[in-house]
């Protein structure tokens, strides 16, 4: 390879001027070459109004003197090539700016970074990891997700586990830890807390300033590739929390990075975003584009992520700082452009949009004049939800709609119903915790509350420790309460959690037609005084539903009518109040024939008994098929057919 060859051509500088350099990291940042019996280690910055760039490093003793980068371009694009393997040293860009500071710098773009509080880049190659996840990537090319089972875990990879000093869990072990413990409770996919690099434990990786760069706390960039490769030889995705809004602003980072904000909005109105004391991407710049959406390829290439929670969509879509809503042009064309180039990238990556607002077509595609998202978190259902549940019993009548409002809107976009990490923490109880009552009755509302979940159309996600029972909210400086597990009430929570995902995968009419209005149909949502719900969840398939039955109060009815579709026999095939949950054992253990008795407008209808906080699923009575024979038949003709084909 030539020397010159290692420089950027006139296209790609180009390309990343306009904002359409999508491979961005394969030209900046530190980069190993090897030709024949030479080796080079190229370094290219953006860093537009620098007077001069060095580069320094333990390779020079940090004296940038002789490493100077000189300027490929008029736009700021600095370059320098060493005649070194510089592999695995420590560096950063020494930058001179316009008023004469002296910036020392991170590389934006590097691959691998010290371990807080240090905060140089490292040289590091991504190259000649052994995927064997190939299986995995192969069914993902087949697969619909939004007609299939969803149950994320997320999960603070600095807290779910640590050792018994303290430390942190590495990649490789959490591997070992995580993966089986997400199998036997029957997630479908973890989604983990910003992994990029970040100075501060306590921002949970949502202050970044490492975007390309794994961060170190746990490991290398390979140990998370092996992280990623054993939850897909498991069949378990993963997603990644990103955040393409903001940035912190440590002086080693993205802020001010040339002595100039070149990152960030010029204004500081716009600029500074207030609520989180971070610097906000200026998402109108096509190097910024370049940058953020090369990050998303990065991803996607490099560690074969699955897909994006993206956080504070809200804050792109509007100006952070307007009192409002004032929309942002360069926001939500941002996000329209980021969504169709990932999509035509990975057709298979999944794009989900933290929105907390009610902007439409959120998850519409781009062409039909939406935002290109696969999913929106509904906030709107979570935060109904648990003020419902968090109102006494006696007076939930008052607060009655806060059940069926979300059916109103629900098919209005493709939603995921989180009960995230910012529901549990800063003062606002675990989930156990926010259910009003006794011991008793916590757990059994908790248990109700997880059903209707299930339930309710839309893909699931709960952060961890729910399935624990956590009465005290989530303590990010220290591991899960796992020493509840060691109490009954909590092992049998656990046990409704395991149970309660086995039944919704197997379920198709629970997740089929999620986000169609063919998939629900209420049976009665109109029974203030009571406080009891019900209703049709639908697959596909004609005549593949469930029964839904949730009783928000604490009465117990031996006996409650409720309105079916057809004259068929039932029976109930899950219980929240089954004594292997931690219930009064007010479950349904007989089958039962509808009765030619109307009521609910439906032609039929069924008394049950109907558990205090119950959650409950009847379902039609499936007939098996007549057997022609006893099956031998069928065994003798085909050891007749190969004996025969073998003579021939």
């Amino acid at each position: 390879m030539a020397v010159n060859t290692l420089y950027p051509t006139d296209y790609q500088l180009h390309l990343f001027h306009e904002g359409n350099l999508f491979q961005s990291h394969q030209l900046f940042g530190a980069h190993v070459f090897k030709e024949a019996d030479k080796v080079y280690t190229r370094f290219c910055v953006w860093a537009p109004n620098a007077n001069k760039v060095r580069l320094v490093g333990n390779f020079n003793n940090w004296n940038g003197e002789g490493y100077d980068l000189h300027r490929v371009n008029n736009e700021g694009v600095w370059i320098i090539v060493i005649n070194q393997d510089l592999n695995g040293c420590l560096y950063k860009y020494e930058i001179i700016t316009a008023q004469n500071e002296r910036l020392l710098k991170s590389d934006p773009y590097a691959f691998y970074s010290e371990l807080r509080p240090n905060t140089a880049s490292i040289v590091y190659s991504l190259r000649n990891y052994d995927w064997q996840d190939n299986h995995w990537m192969h069914r993902k090319q087949k697969r619909n997700f939004l007609s299939e089972p969803q149950i994320i875990y997320e999960v603070h990879f600095g807290s779910w586990k640590k050792h018994e000093n303290g430390d942190f869990l590495t990649y490789k072990e959490m591997a070992e830890e995580l993966i089986p413990y997400v199998l036997e409770h029957g997630f479908t996919h973890i989604e983990l807390l910003p992994l990029i690099e970040h100075p501060f434990d306590g921002s949970w990786g949502y202050q970044g300033t490492g975007y390309f760069s794994a961060t170190s706390r746990y490991g290398t960039p390979k140990d998370f590739m092996y992280f990623v490769d054993q939850c897909h030889q498991n069949g378990i995705g993963v997603i990644l929390d990103w955040v393409p809004g903001h940035f912190c602003k440590d002086s080693h980072g993205l802020y001010r990075f040339d002595g100039s904000h070149i990152y960030s909005y010029e204004t500081e109105k716009d600029r500074e975003n207030q609520v989180w004391g971070t610097a906000n991407f200026d998402l109108g710049k096509g190097e910024v584009q370049s940058f953020l959406i090369s990050n998303a390829f990065y991803w996607i290439d490099y560690f074969h992520i699955d897909g994006f929670r993206m956080d504070a969509v809200a804050n792109i879509i509007y100006w952070p700082n307007s009192a409002d809503n004032e929309e942002n042009p360069f926001g939500i064309d941002f996000l329209k452009k980021l969504n169709i180039q990932v999509h035509e990238y990975d057709p298979t990556f999944v794009m989900i949009g933290e929105d907390s607002t009610d902007f439409p077509n959120v998850t519409a595609p781009v062409h039909y004049g939406g935002l290109g998202f696969d999913y929106k978190w509904n906030m709107g259902w979570m935060n109904d939800i648990l003020k419902y549940m968090e109102t006494p019993p006696f007076a939930r009548a008052s607060v009655h709609t806060k059940v069926t409002f979300s059916l109103l809107y629900t098919f209005t976009e493709n939603f995921m119903l989180p009960f995230s990490h910012d529901e549990v923490v800063h003062g606002k109880k675990s989930l156990l915790d926010k259910m009003p009552g006794d011991y008793w009755e916590k757990f059994a509302q908790l248990r109700l509350l997880l059903g209707y979940m299930f339930a309710h159309p839309g893909k699931n996600l709960l952060f961890m420790g729910f399935e624990l029972g956590q009465f005290a909210e989530w303590k990010d400086k220290e591991q899960l309460d796992w020493n509840l597990l060691d109490y009954e009430m909590h092992q049998k929570v656990n046990q409704y959690v395991k149970q309660l995902t086995k039944l919704y995968k197997r379920s198709k009419a629970l997740y089929e037609l999620d986000h169609m209005h063919d998939g629900f149909e209420w049976i009665d949502c109109d029974n203030y005084s009571q406080s009891v719900f019900s209703f049709i969840r639908k697959g596909k398939t004609e005549n593949d539903y469930l029964i839904i039955i949730c009783n928000f109060t604490g009465v117990h009815y031996p006996e409650f009518k409720i309105g079916v579709p057809a004259q068929e026999e039932f029976r109930e095939i899950f219980n929240s109040d089954d004594t292997d949950f931690g219930g009064a054992g007010f479950i349904n253990k007989k089958t039962f024939v509808a009765l030619e008795e109307p009521f609910h407008g439906r032609p039929y209808s069924v008394n049950v008994t109907i558990p205090p906080f119950g959650f409950q699923i009847i379902r039609p009575v499936k007939k098996r098929k007549e057997r022609k024979g006893n099956g031998k038949e069928k065994v003798r003709g085909n050891a007749i057919g190969r004996r025969e084909r073998k003579q021939t």
